[in-house]
């Protein structure tokens, strides 16, 4: 049986991606670091709110920040696995896998 602590942290990551902009970021990051303004332009969302979902996938500890210079540049942390263009994470409890992108 799962321990509280454990389904805890899984509920908090599932919920971190359980927004569709979010999903898209995720996707967005799988071919590599971006900035804000990039996933902005590429999401047709604006950058204010995808600071705000950067800043609960960072929190959940999916996605990591790294400062250059003025920019931060944001990529998927090393706990993401990638074979064959399907990329995969250990959320607690379970295992989240988004397929290749055609």
């Amino acid at each position: 049986m799962t321990d509280y602590k454990q389904a805890e942290q899984c509920a908090a990551r599932l919920g971190a991606l359980a927004e569709p902009n979010r999903m898209r970021i995720i996707d967005a990051l799988r071919g590599g670091s971006r900035t804000v303004t990039e996933l902005a332009m590429l999401l047709k969302v604006e950058i204010v709110n995808v600071s705000q979902h950067l800043k609960v996938l960072r929190l959940a500890g999916l996605i990591e920040g790294k400062k250059f210079g003025r920019f931060m540049e944001y990529a998927l942390t090393s706990e993401w696995a990638s074979e064959n263009g399907v990329i995969s994470v250990d959320v607690g409890v379970y295992r989240v896998v988004l397929p290749a992108v055609e």
